[in-house]
């Protein structure tokens, strides 16, 4: 297998899905709905969503995830409702992006290579447009319920609702967000647990997600969507951390963000409160564990296993 063909082929993909559902530029609304194509179109790794298919063929078998509008292969109902949600997950994910790069919060002008939405269409917009795209997000997944039929197919979809809802909210990334925030309002340095809260949050929540709605929808049992929900929280604290790093050792060019702005906007991170050497030793740990427990499923899936590591590893 060579994986970064591979890995081209499902980003392709996940393009192709993407902009299937996103809605057109038209109409008095027409300047979000631009906005909203502008932030998703910015690319990035598609992360979310093609971990969510690559969790979903750890029971599924990959040919059944990635050819879900394929009548020839057969497959469980629920399965061919992956790309609502792989489409649902990244309209999230870009929403807290926008909101992310706001004045108001990190206050960065450039994301993945090119102008953040509120230098290009103005903070009010852009503030809009992401609140567009996470109601879109839930829009298009309850498209999902027409996949369904029988009554199992429905509590699976219901169940996938549920995930995205939690882990993208007050109880997960929303949460994580709000923690993160009044972290850096407070007089003395956070703790261990509180930084640990934020991570498992802010990032490795909308990463739970991803790979529980991939395994419930195809089919995965209770005690298999338990072990994928700490092999991603072990992926999204590692990710994070990762992202801690770059910040510190990585360059604008290179990332397509701007670097050193944790320490512009005096934030405590996982490098700060640890250091470097310490922080790498961190994200080894959690990786390894996360490996593990993929390698522990009946059937294997390689490619997850490398993507697991590229991505925590990843030099931007």
């Amino acid at each position: 297998m060579n994986f970064d063909e591979e890995l081209e082929k499902r980003k392709n993909l996940v393009e192709e899905i993407l902009e299937r559902y996103l809605p057109k530029a038209e109409g008095e609304q027409r300047m979000v709905l631009d906005a909203m194509r502008y932030a998703v179109s910015a690319g990035g790794k598609r992360l979310r969503p093609i971990l969510m298919a690559e969790s979903a063929a750890l029971f599924a078998g990959a040919d059944e995830v990635w050819q879900t509008d394929c009548a020839a292969v057969p497959k469980p109902p629920t399965v061919a409702a992956l790309p609502v949600f792989m489409a649902a997950i990244e309209f999230i994910h870009t929403y807290s992006l926008i909101h992310d790069d706001l004045p108001a919060l990190d206050n960065d002008d450039y994301r993945r290579g090119r102008k953040t939405t509120h230098v290009v269409y103005g903070e009010d917009i852009a503030v809009i447009a992401g609140d567009g795209l996470l109601n879109y997000a839930y829009e298009t997944a309850f498209r999902a319920f027409s996949k369904a039929v029988t009554i199992e197919d429905y509590q699976r979809v219901e169940c996938a609702m549920n995930l995205l809802g939690r882990r993208a909210g007050v109880y997960g990334m929303v949460g994580g967000q709000c923690a993160d925030l009044l972290a850096e309002k407070q007089e003395t340095p956070p703790t261990k647990e509180t930084l640990l809260y934020i991570h498992k949050n802010k990032t490795a929540a909308l990463i739970q997600a991803a790979m529980t709605i991939g395994a419930v929808l195809s089919g995965a049992d209770e005690k298999a969507v338990e072990q994928l929900t700490t092999c991603a929280e072990n992926i999204g604290v590692a990710f994070q951390i990762q992202d801690d790093i770059l910040d510190v050792t990585s360059s604008l060019e290179v990332l397509g963000k701007p670097t050193g702005s944790d320490e512009k906007n005096n934030k405590l991170t996982y490098v700060t409160m640890h250091g470097l050497e310490e922080s790498k030793r961190q994200v080894r740990e959690l990786s390894e564990e996360a490996v593990e427990i993929l390698r522990s499923f009946p059937q294997k899936n390689g490619f997850l296993e490398t993507l697991v590591e590229r991505l925590i590893y990843r030099e931007k």
